[in-house]
């Protein structure tokens, strides 16, 4: 098992952590508010967690987890992520981040934003098109009929492969939905987007996506 570190421990990523827990792993926690404001959920989470700096949990992880306001993605620590697996759970929200235009005309992808800002690095996008809560009560195991699938896009394919064991880990089966490129077609307004389904039902709700 390996440490997982986590550069944002709200909604999302404190779900993520616990799920990580119960599957072996040790998570080094963060926020943009300090150590000392995650004391609650590290004393929920127990001793195979632990708060930290931004920086202390990306240096930390084998694997490290970003999960933050898009808006505050050139925040993200770079050299500490070199040649890690970074998995992306953001989603893009004007409402909430402001207009990026290279987002808003379909030029770019939130995703691809974060691997350029962490060229050494590989991003693996997941854990945006599903709510929180259902991340540790949704999995099952392995073959099961009913198994929720959830959609991965990343642009290598080793990482992939390390994000889809850690679904399976957790209880869901991995769908590559292709590129950084291609991540549009499980962002908000999309057919993919908080639907529970299976591997085959989430194929064809990536194949019905319009940009």
């Amino acid at each position: 098992m390996t440490t997982i570190g986590f550069i944002g421990s709200g909604k999302i990523g404190s779900q993520v952590a616990r799920k990580a827990i119960e599957t072996g792993h040790d998570v080094v926690l963060s926020n943009s508010r300090g150590p000392e404001t995650l004391a609650a959920l590290v004393a929920d989470l127990g001793p195979k967690a632990r708060a930290a700096t931004a920086l202390e949990a990306a240096e930390a992880g084998g694997l490290v987890v970003v999960t933050i306001p898009f808006k505050a993605f050139t925040e993200v620590p770079v050299e500490p992520l070199e040649g890690k697996v970074v998995i992306d759970t953001n989603n893009y929200y004007f409402e909430r981040d402001g207009h990026y235009e290279v987002l808003d005309d379909g030029t770019q992808t939130s995703s691809g934003l974060l691997q350029a800002h962490l060229p050494a690095s590989h991003v693996v996008k997941v854990f945006n098109a599903i709510y929180s809560a259902d991340i540790t009560t949704d999995g099952l195991p392995t073959g099961d009929p009913n198994r929720r699938a959830l959609p991965i896009a990343g642009d290598d394919a080793a990482a992939k492969a390390t994000v889809a064991a850690l679904l399976d880990s957790f209880g869901f089966d991995a769908v590559d939905a292709g590129t950084l490129a291609d991540s549009w077609r499980f962002q908000r307004d999309m057919p993919a987007y908080g639907v529970r389904t299976t591997a085959a039902e989430l194929r064809e709700k990536l194949a019905a996506a319009t940009r």
